[in-house]
């Protein structure tokens, strides 16, 4: 064979070793999927699973995952190697930590390393993720004053040693938590993940007569990484800054992204963003990097594998504030601040690409956690339920935007059947909100009507996670900004979007989700699709 067929049959095995790995991951995160206890990772996917060499670095993710849970895990790893140590490291091991800081960002994610050896030699680490539904303390909200209000803290240690489960950790847990099955299935559950995962790992390895990963590594690396140079190289050379309003807890919080390309790299400084709050909507830089590199990734190499690689030329900075908020800032609700950045970012790169960037969207899901109890002298069942909806994505440069979608996040909405059999509530209406995508050429993404009572006898507490109810999603390129989110009771209550707030027995919770903005010149809307608009019921019929 001559060296060039050499080479190309070289390249075809390493590619189809490369496929391999990612399906070696995609079964990592089926059988979190299938084992969870929690709603938020069974029925939504709010996980994230991946493998990595032995210095730490992401060889591929599995397609099922949060871009927050993806690519702050990429950055945890390494917290992990250099606190457990290499000689402190064994076949059977699972490490563990919630240290928002060193994991996902805030105390309710999980995060579970194990090393992979084959015989003697460590080849790799999985990794895996997924969002609990209580981790005790006040609850999954934005009313902590500081970290040690918001749960149970576990720094990075030992879930498993040899294989031996640490019984004292799941007592802790066990003491600790509301629901306490839910919590140690899922902790389990993320365990069993990553045994998957090396199982299938060291098979693959067998049969291909691979004693390291080191080639493939580098191959994998090698490629994605000229790859997305070559991207970045095609960008213009320049500044931009762009600011976006948000609500925050009791006063508005402005939030700022300047994007620079220096050479090889893009980065993003957060320089001018309001100060750290002293609410629990703060975000751990490591959760602002995550989203802040995928929303550059999906208008820079958005067909580019994630892992290492490809992120590495991606840098962000920014001073102590709220996208910067150091320990032990309250941090429950990183994740409403944490997915603004994307729309953040992205405003600042559409004045790079004019033409190629969407709208505004909603941007932060609409997160519900209710805490379900009979009412006083009544019988009846407690329980604590999570529960994720998506308002409407900004329209596009040549569509319509999605509706009730979760973007940035792209978790999965949750049947109400699920919700339902979690606790004893009662979801009447779930239904898209006619009237909430911004007008335009092409029209923003709606967002949603529900109405959640408790059961008859119950009533429920619930913590708010809501933006965009006083700072709408803007448009692009002369488009219409999406309707603004509303929260309140059946009867007309006006309810905070952020917050615990009550729901007595016989009333019901009432959410308007906030739509996406629209792109371009209304004026230039297809007739057909404004006919269309109408017959479904999209808009209100008060079409010009």
């Amino acid at each position: 064979m001559t060296d060039r067929t050499l080479g190309q049959t070289r390249e075809i095995h390493m590619q189809v070793m490369w496929n391999r790995l990612i399906s070696v991951v995609e079964e990592q995160a089926m059988t979190l999927l299938r084992t969870a206890f929690s709603t938020s990772v069974r029925e939504a996917g709010d996980l994230s699973a991946g493998v990595f060499d032995p210095a730490g670095r992401m060889l591929a993710q599995a397609v099922t995952g949060t871009p927050g849970h993806v690519n702050t895990m990429a950055e945890a790893v390494l917290h992990f190697i250099a606190e457990i140590g290499r000689d402190n490291m064994f076949a059977g091991d699972t490490y563990v930590t919630n240290d928002p800081w060193k994991g996902t960002g805030h105390l309710h994610d999980i995060t579970m390393v194990s090393p992979s050896f084959k015989g003697d030699t460590l080849v790799g680490f999985f990794a895996c993720t997924a969002h609990v539904v209580d981790v005790g303390g006040r609850g999954f909200g934005a009313d902590g004053k500081s970290v040690y209000e918001e749960g149970i803290q576990i720094p990075i240690m030992k879930f498993a040693e040899r294989g031996r489960v640490n019984a004292d950790l799941v007592r802790m847990l066990r003491a600790n938590v509301r629901e306490a099955n839910q919590v140690v299935g899922d902790f389990y559950s993320l365990a069993a993940c990553n045994d998957v995962g090396h199982n299938r790992l060291v098979a693959m390895m067998e049969e291909i007569g691979l004693d390291t990963l080191d080639d493939l590594g580098e191959f994998i690396f090698s490629r994605t990484r000229a790859a997305t140079l070559d991207r970045i190289a095609a960008l213009p050379k320049g500044v931009w800054t762009n600011r976006l309003e948000t609500d925050g807890y009791d006063q508005p919080v402005t939030l700022v992204a300047t994007v620079e390309t220096r050479g090889d790299t893009v980065n993003v400084d957060f320089g001018g963003t309001d100060g750290v709050s002293r609410w629990g909507i703060n975000v751990p830089i490591i959760y602002t990097k995550a989203y802040a590199c995928y929303a550059m990734k999906c208008v820079v190499a958005p067909d580019i594998p994630n892992n290492w690689a490809s992120l590495e030329p991606f840098t962000v900075s920014s001073p102590e504030n709220i996208l910067n908020a150091p320990r032990p800032a309250p941090v429950s609700l990183r994740h409403v601040f944490g997915h603004m950045v994307p729309d953040l970012v992205l405003g600042a790169l559409a004045q790079a690409l004019p033409g190629r960037i969407l709208a505004e969207g909603a941007g932060a899901l609409w997160n519900i956690h209710m805490s379900v109890r009979p009412v006083a002298g009544g019988t009846g069942r407690r329980a604590e339920i999570l529960m994720f909806n998506s308002g409407g994505m900004g329209a596009r440069p040549e569509q319509d935007g999605l509706s009730a979608t979760a973007f940035p996040s792209g978790v999965m909405t949750m049947p109400i059947e699920a919700t339902e059999h979690t606790g004893p509530v009662v979801i009447w209406r779930k239904e898209l909100r006619p009237g909430s995508g911004g007008d335009g050429q092409y029209r923003g993404g709606l967002g949603q009507v529900i109405e959640i009572e408790p059961a008859a006898g119950h009533e429920f507490d619930f913590s708010a996670m809501f933006d965009r109810t006083r700072h709408a999603a803007q448009g692009r390129n002369g488009g219409k900004a999406g309707a603004a989110g509303v929260a309140m009771l059946d009867d007309g209550t006006p309810l905070k979007p952020k917050g615990w707030q009550h729901v007595p027995d016989g009333r019901r919770l009432v959410l308007h989700l906030p739509g996406g903005g629209g792109y371009g010149d209304p004026a230039l809307r297809d007739a057909d699709a404004r006919t269309n608009d109408l017959a479904k019921g999209y808009v209100n019929g008060d079409l010009e």
